[in-house]
């Protein structure tokens, strides 16, 4: 490639870096909406993405041998990459989660009750703790949701016992009905 010895290597080196990092954070958003069952969209951001580690790899390749910087720059590159990607994919909040959370007894019902008038779709279940008795409740939320749901849950009762699962695409159900 004749018109890469008419940039500085140092431009060069910026240009590997950046656009490795980009190359890197499509793949990692790829890869989260393939499992999220976001096929199409997937596989629309591989293929650009590929076209992208195509063109970048070949240009890191060529006279690697006397600037092996090059090689540093993209491998260092691919980790911020990574990281980045992760951020994005974080920021996106593609998918839903369940969250199931511990309560009293005596509040679950109230809790419930609460949590519907806020919108959110909740299925309660009678349960036994070491103590005392609980009630399981389980709401179904997208991602992008789940801060606001877990912080309406812990202003309900403090010492609410929450977990956080990502799941794959719901069919039915209150306010998420994917068709």
């Amino acid at each position: 490639m004749p018109f890469l010895d008419s940039i500085h290597p140092i431009v060069l080196y910026l240009i590997i870096f950046v656009v490795k990092i980009i190359e890197v954070g499509m793949a990692t958003v790829r890869i989260v909406l393939i499992t999220k069952g976001e096929k199409f969209k997937g596989s629309v951001i591989g293929f650009v993405e590929v076209i992208i580690w195509v063109v970048l790899t070949a240009t890191v390749l060529v006279d690697v041998t006397n600037d092996p910087m090059k090689v540093v720059v993209y491998a260092l590159a691919f980790a911020f990459g990574n990281y980045f990607g992760s951020i994005v994919e974080n920021k996106l909040a593609i998918g839903t989660v369940k969250i199931e959370a511990i309560v009293n007894k005596l509040a679950g019902k109230k809790i419930s009750i609460a949590l519907r008038e806020l919108g959110y779709g909740v299925t309660a279940t009678d349960a036994y703790g070491k103590d005392n008795r609980k009630e399981i409740i389980f709401m179904h939320v997208p991602r992008r949701q789940m801060h606001s749901a877990i912080k309406h849950l812990r202003g309900f009762q403090e010492d609410v016992m929450i977990t956080v699962n990502d799941i794959r695409p719901v069919y039915g159900g209150h306010g998420i009905l994917r068709k």
